[in-house]
C-alpha cells in the first residue's frame, strides 16, 4: 500500500513520517535514491514530502515529491557537500540574543541572505529581554529600528519568563515554521512554551566560553495543537553559504536591491566600480555601515571557497 507522508525526523537511515491521515510510522529510505542524492549530506530532510510503501512488517520511502524550497548550508566535515536543515519552509524565525550565548550581525545577516535567496519570509526574534542592562536594551532597540527598517519583523520576548511568548505563538498557525539560532539562545526552551507537551530538553551554558551546548542534534519537526508545525534544529555555530555567485549577494540586501537598477554597471559587485548607486548611498549614510561590512565579509568568504564562517 502507498501513502503520501510527512518527514517529521531523520535520525541516520531511519524517518519519522506522519501521513495524510495522521498515522505515525517509521521507515527506511530506498537505496536507489540514496545514492541519486549522495551530493549532499542529507538527502531527506524534515518538511519533506514523500511516498512511502507499506508491508505488514515495514516501510519504504520510495519517493520524493519536489520541494517549493529549502534551508542549506555548507557541511562543516566534508567541504564538497552541502547539508540542508529543512524543506517546503512557509517562514523562517532566527532566535538572537545578546548574551548568553551573543549573535552577531554577521550572523543575523548570513541567515537573512539565506532566507532571501530562496524566498522564505523570515523574522528576529530577540530572546532574553530580562537579561539586559540599560546598555544593551539600548544596543537592542538599535538593532530592532534597523531591522525593522529593512523589512524584517522583529519580536521581543524572554522565553523563560515566558514574556511576549504569545507573539510568536499566534504568528506559527498553519504555517511550517523553522526556527533557528545558536546553541543556548533558547530555541527548545521557547517551543517548550509554545507546545507545553512537548518536553524537549534544555541545556546550560558552558561556563568556560558562555556559549550553548547542543541539546538538539537533529532537525525535528513538532506538530501543534493550534495547527501547523515548528522545526526545532541544531544550534547552528557557523553558516557557510553556498549556492551562491558572489554577483548575486547584493540582490538578497533589500536596500541593495531597490538601488541595483541606478548602479552604472549589470554586474556590480558594489565595492570598487564607478557609478555604483550602493557605495554613493553609503558614503550619503542611506545604508547602514554595519550592514555593508558584514555585506563585505560574505564576499570576502566566497573566495576562501564559502568556509564555514565562526560566530565572531
Amino acid at each position: 500500500m502507498s501513502v503520501r507522508a510527512l518527514v517529521l525526523k531523520s535520525t541516520g537511515n531511519l524517518y519519522r513520517l506522519c501521513t495524510d491521515k495522521g498515522d505515525i510510522l517509521m521507515a527506511n529510505l530506498a537505496g536507489k535514491i540514496r545514492l541519486e542524492l549522495r551530493k549532499t549530506t542529507s538527502p531527506l530532510v524534515v518538511g519533506d514530502n514523500v511516498e512511502v510503501e507499506q508491508s505488514n512488517d515495514s516501510a519504504l520511502i520510495t519517493k520524493i515529491y519536489p520541494r517549493k524550497n529549502y534551508i542549506i548550508r555548507k557541511s562543516l566535515n566534508l567541504s564538497k557537500q552541502t547539508h540542508i536543515l529543512a524543506a517546503n519552509i512557509d517562514q523562517a524565525y532566527l532566535l538572537v540574543t545578546l548574551v548568553f550565548p551573543r549573535t552577531s550581525t554577521g550572523f543575523i545577516d548570513r541567515f537573512l541572505v539565506t532566507t532571501e535567496a530562496y524566498r522564505i519570509p523570515a523574522k528576529i526574534i530577540f530572546n532574553k529581554i530580562d537579561l539586559l542592562n540599560e546598555e544593551l536594551k539600548k544596543v537592542q532597540q538599535e538593532l530592532v529600528s534597523m531591522y525593522t527598517s529593512l523589512g524584517y519583523e522583529c519580536i521581543e520576548i524572554s522565553a523563560l519568563k515566558k514574556e511576549d511568548v504569545d507573539k510568536v505563538k499566534n504568528s506559527l498557525k498553519d504555517k511550517l515554521t523553522l526556527l533557528a539560532g545558536h546553541s543556548g539562545a533558547g530555541k527548545s526552551t521557547l517551543i517548550n512554551n509554545i507546545q507545553a507537551n512537548l518536553g524537549l530538553k534544555t541545556g546550560n551554558l558552558s561556563a568556560a566560553h558562555l556559549k550553548g551546548k547542543h541539546t538538539t542534534t537533529f532537525s525535528e519537526l513538532h506538530k501543534l495543537d493550534d495547527g501547523g508545525y515548528i522545526i526545532d534544529t541544531p544550534g547552528i555555530k557557523e553558516l557557510g553559504l553556498v549556492e551562491m555567485k558572489k554577483e548575486e549577494v547584493g540582490h538578497y540586501f533589500p536596500e541593495f536591491r531597490k538601488l541595483m537598477n541606478q548602479c552604472k554597471f549589470n554586474n556590480c559587485t558594489h565595492t570598487i566600480e564607478p557609478g555604483c548607486a550602493v557605495l554613493k548611498a553609503l558614503e550619503e549614510g542611506k545604508i547602514y555601515e554595519e550592514r555593508y561590512h558584514n555585506y563585505l565579509g560574505i564576499l570576502n568568504s566566497e573566495e576562501t571557497n564559502w568556509t564555514a564562517w565562526e560566530n565572531k
